[in-house]
C-alpha cells in the first residue's frame, strides 16, 4: 500500500499564522496540471483560499506549465476550485466570516490513489511578536537538548 506523497509544503503559512484546523480538499486541474505537480513544480508561497458563492476557490497557486503540454497547457497561476463536502464548506463560510481567520493551502500531496489533495488550514494571522515569541521558544528548546546531549557524554 502506498503513503501519501508530499509534493509542496508552504512552511511559512506555519510561521505567519496560527493554525486552528486543517481539511483535506481535492484539486480540480487539467491533465497538464496534474503531470507538472507530480514533477514537483508548484509552489504555494503566496496562495490563499476564499469561499465564493458556496464553493472554495484558492488563488495565486503557481503550478509551472508541462514541458510537453504545448497548446493544452493553462496560465499557472489561474483560480482553482477545490472539492469539499457541502457541510465542510458550510463551515469555513462561518469561520472566514469571523474577524482575522482566513483559509490558507498548507500542503500539495498525491494520495495512495494517485489523486493530488490539499491541505487547507483554517488560521488566524500572527503579529510580529507572536514569531519572535516563536523563534525565541524554538531557540531555547535547541540549547536545552543541545546541554543534555553534552551532559550525556
Amino acid at each position: 500500500m502506498r503513503q501519501k506523497k508530499l509534493i509542496a509544503n508552504n512552511r511559512k503559512a506555519r510561521h505567519d499564522f496560527f493554525i486552528d484546523e486543517v481539511y483535506e480538499a481535492g484539486i480540480v486541474l487539467t491533465g497538464t496540471e496534474i503531470k507538472s505537480i507530480r514533477q514537483g513544480k508548484i509552489n504555494l508561497k503566496e496562495s490563499f483560499a476564499k469561499v465564493e458563492k458556496g464553493e472554495v476557490v484558492v488563488y495565486q497557486m503557481h503550478i509551472s506549465p508541462y514541458e510537453q503540454g504545448n497548446r493544452y497547457n493553462v496560465d499557472p497561476v489561474r483560480p482553482r476550485k477545490l472539492l469539499l463536502h457541502k457541510q465542510q464548506i458550510r463551515k469555513l463560510i462561518g469561520y472566514t466570516t469571523q474577524k482575522g481567520l482566513t483559509l490558507v493551502p498548507l500542503s500539495v500531496y498525491i494520495d495512495e490513489r494517485g489523486r493530488a489533495k490539499m491541505e487547507l488550514a483554517i488560521a488566524r494571522g500572527k503579529k510580529l511578536y507572536d514569531k519572535r515569541e516563536d523563534i525565541a521558544k524554538r531557540d531555547s528548546e535547541r540549547r536545552i537538548q543541545q546541554e543534555l546531549k553534552k551532559a550525556r557524554q
